[in-house]
């Protein structure tokens, strides 16, 4: 079958002349679109233009910015929604007071936020932060039950309870979001001895603004804070250590 001649003796590259075989119509899509949306718009069944294709990398990177924007926009809006404002209570300031249920007892409940500070009122089935920094220094540590690294602090916390006296420091931790029978069978599994509460609700982290750990508060008698330590360097008794013994030999100096 011969080649089809362009309409008028012209070929898509130059004038057939009849001097030998037709001249062959290029194959130009770009120009066969020009043509027939040109010379054939508004014929009856002209065939219009096939519609662009649609880049599927383009669809699936506007969805990961869109989604990226969410979770930033929902980070912020915790972060700002925290009753102190930041992470943790920074150096200088006086921790939040706070009774909760100690995982290693039989006490059912969330936790308070205005708990007693006077110990004949006081259910030693709760850990009270007030009354623990009433008497010495307090290493406060919260965690999270699925973070390994968050697990991992409160085994270090667990070493140093060990090697300074009750009388100079008292080491304590608090399961952020957490029940009772979770924590109670991490009490187990990880022969923590300092007092462990959880945090059922959610209402000490939101008072702390715990949303990153591993995470630690170094406060002196009297609830002011030291030391806020937070990330993976704070979750080892080598790199706490330091900071503890300074908190016990400044406590010391203050009398």
């Amino acid at each position: 079958m011969s080649p089809e001649r362009e309409p008028g003796g012209a070929s898509g590259d130059g004038a057939d002349t009849g001097d030998g075989p037709p001249a062959l119509r290029r194959l130009d899509p770009e120009r066969a679109v020009t043509e027939r949306t040109a010379g054939s718009a508004g014929a009856p069944g002209a065939r219009r233009p096939a519609p662009p294709a649609i880049d599927p990398r383009r669809s699936r990177l506007t969805i990961g910015i869109i989604g990226l924007t969410l979770v930033v926009a929902l980070s912020v809006y915790q972060f700002v929604a925290h009753r102190n404002g930041t992470i943790g209570v920074p150096a200088g300031q006086r921790l939040h007071v706070f009774a909760a249920p100690l995982a290693a007892t039989d006490l059912n409940g969330d936790a308070t936020l205005d708990p007693t500070c006077d110990p004949a009122r006081h259910d030693p089935r709760a850990l009270n932060v007030c009354l623990l920094t009433a008497r010495a220094p307090l290493v406060l540590a919260f965690f999270v039950t699925g973070a390994g690294d968050c697990l991992r602090q409160v085994d270090a916390v667990q070493r140093l309870s060990a090697r300074f006296p009750a009388a100079a420091v008292t080491f304590a931790a608090v399961a952020v979001a957490a029940g009772h029978r979770s924590v109670a069978a991490l009490v187990r599994t990880h022969h923590w001895t300092i007092p462990v509460a959880y945090d059922r609700d959610g209402a000490v982290q939101s008072a702390y603004g715990v949303i990153a750990c591993p995470m630690v508060e170094l406060a002196y008698r009297g609830g002011v804070v030291r030391d806020r330590l937070i990330g993976d360097r704070w979750q080892t008794a080598a790199a706490l250590g330091p900071r503890v013994a300074e908190l016990v030999s400044a406590q010391r100096a203050r009398g």
